[in-house]
């Protein structure tokens, strides 16, 4: 309950709905249960006595009363639908500012999946709560209270029989939401592995294609589907039991009222124009309580949507810009110091040992390593995307958590293993890079990519859709596409994540030459080739997350077995 609580707090910045709301909702209730009333008049006083003058009177005013009844129905509905889709529109806002916010650390507490099921999936189950929700939540406790009370009113020696009844039904509902909460954490699981598989399947679905694995992907989506579905039938199975729980009571309660009430008409001790009042506020009270009972199942799945939301926006990011942080970065020096790192949620050992290593400006260096010696790893240190667990990364002689994140990031160019374009044209794309960029400052950084060689020949050039995630380029076109985009930056470092395997080796060369004719711009080029670092000015070879050695082509290729043994293998060389 605290979480929905903590939730629905966002509810404060729409406090005029929120209060129309209400206000338009107690009315409502209010002109509601005068109808019985008056009707009790009608039959007591119009019909019984034949007084025409007292049906048209008490006629005229049920009708009012079902008038401003329905009108402030209607505002409410205009209210509550303002304040529901502000409320899930602000929500959902909140939910992916604080997923941006987020580091790689933080990331990796969460699932991909479970991330969209909590921005889409979970603030639409809280909206809908709060859409069939808020009217019966603020209705049937004073539909209760004002239905008994003018039940006890009209017939005290009968409305007892609906007040034995109350405790029976709080008692059903009790159990029914007792069953039902842990079920529905559960339920929201089961989406968040059905939507994992929809999107491992779409994304990689060339693969899907290429290896003839339709019908293994197929029965993969049925498990996940079959679970959601089981998962489904035995928490609905039980909530459904609800409604004709408190049909039961409600019927029960109409025999037993029209039997005794019988009686007491029988016996002169009550009119029937009450009895017939009394009958229409214990069906207004029981309908008004099978509402409530509808929204504790409602708010009983919210909870466990709430709960989810919730652990996102209390994530504390770990990775933010001091108070006054540096904002200028002048140069590319680059110095690790001592520098070890491990992943919070890893084996516990460092992937990283010791790393001492000095950078110059407008250096280039190469850094080569077996798959899992934490080549990646290390340059994402200087971004900060995680921070070192010991020692010290420092830029410019400063360490970098003495810069605002921005003004670091904004400084550093990465393009990363995995090439990432967005659905929209290629402009639109290398405007990541800058967003100011001229036309002519996007053909250079193309032409120092290499991109423009294939661009051109595209129907539209720089206004080619690119398609969702870039499916309508290949492999070595998207990598051209991405170092173009992050040459426009005109960064201070830029750090090339093996970017270039995709490239053939003559492209390779001619986009490693252009880089390197950059001044003042320090370049990182991670890779698994030598072709594709052996004219930095020092390469490092990592060996299980230590540097094993440091050196030129030459110095390397003379002592070092590892960078032999890889010079052979990929080249057939000869010392």
């Amino acid at each position: 309950m605290k979480d929905l609580a903590y939730i629905l707090r966002y509810l404060k910045y729409y406090k005029k709905d929120l209060i129309m709301a209400i206000g338009l909702i107690v009315f409502e209730t209010v002109f509601e249960l005068i109808i019985p009333f008056l009707m009790k008049d009608i039959i007591d006083k119009g019909i019984k006595n034949s007084d025409m003058n007292q049906i048209l009177l008490s006629g005229g005013l049920i009708i009012g009363c079902a008038l401003i009844s329905l009108l402030t129905g209607h505002f409410y509905a205009k209210y509550n639908a303002r304040l529901v889709t502000n409320f899930s529109y602000h929500l959902r806002q909140e939910v992916f500012a604080k997923i941006q916010s987020f580091s790689f650390s933080n990331l990796d507490h969460f699932r991909t999946s479970s991330l969209v099921t909590r921005t889409t999936n979970d603030v639409m189950i809280l909206q809908n709560t709060l859409v069939g929700g808020l009217r019966p939540l603020c209705r049937s406790p004073l539909m209760l209270f004002m239905g008994v009370g003018l039940s006890f009113l009209m017939a005290p020696k009968v409305a007892w029989i609906f007040v034995g009844a109350v405790p029976i039904l709080g008692i059903i509902l009790f159990l029914i939401i007792r069953y039902t909460a842990p079920k529905y954490s559960i339920l929201q699981e089961n989406v968040d592995d059905l939507n994992r598989v929809v999107r491992e399947n779409v994304t990689a679905i060339r693969t899907v294609k290429a290896y003839v694995r339709e019908e293994h992907e197929i029965n993969k989506f049925n498990q996940a589907n079959e679970q959601v579905m089981q998962t489904t039938k035995k928490t609905f199975r039980i909530a459904q039991l609800n409604t004709p729980s408190f049909q039961f009571i409600l019927y029960t309660i109409t025999v037993l009222i029209l039997t005794f009430g019988s009686i007491l008409v029988h016996n002169n001790e009550l009119e029937v124009g009450s009895l017939s009042a009394l009958l229409s506020y214990i069906l207004q009270v029981v309908n008004s309580l099978m509402m409530i009972s509808n929204v504790f199942l409602l708010m009983n799945r919210s909870f466990a949507s709430s709960k989810r939301i919730k652990e996102v926006l209390e994530e504390q990011t770990d990775i933010v810009s001091k108070e006054n942080a540096i904002t200028k970065i002048e140069a590319g020096t680059i110095e690790f110091k001592n520098v070890s790192f491990k992943y919070q949620n890893g084996t516990g050992e460092n992937v990283l040992s010791q790393i001492n290593l000095h950078i110059h400006s407008g250096e280039s260096i190469g850094i080569l390593g077996g798959t899992g010696s934490a080549k990646s790893t290390l340059v994402s240190l200087i971004l900060r995307l995680y921070d070192v667990t010991n020692g010290e990364v420092l830029l410019n002689g400063i360490n970098v958590k003495e810069y605002d994140i921005v003004a670091l990031r904004d400084a550093i160019s990465i393009v990363l293993q995995k090439n990432v374009l967005f659905h929209g044209t290629i402009k639109e794309n290398l405007l990541w890079g800058n967003k100011e960029a001229t036309d002519e400052e996007i053909k250079e950084a193309c032409q120092m990519a290499c991109a423009d060689e294939f661009i051109k020949n595209l129907p539209g050039q720089y206004s080619y859709d690119l398609g969702q995630g870039g499916v309508n380029v290949s492999g070595g076109q998207k990598q051209r596409l991405c170092i173009a985009r992050a040459l426009l930056k005109k960064p201070k470092v830029i750090i090339f994540d093996d970017s270039t395997s995709a490239c053939d080796m003559e492209t390779e060369r001619k986009i490693t030459s252009a880089i390197r004719s950059l001044k003042d711009t320090t370049n990182l080029i991670i890779a698994q080739r030598i072709t594709s670092v052996m004219n930095a000015d020092r390469i490092v070879i990592l060996d299980e997350g230590k540097i094993q050695d440091i050196g030129t082509h030459d110095e390397l290729l003379k002592r070092n077995e590892i960078y032999q043994e890889l010079y052979h293998q990929q080249l057939g060389g000869v010392l």
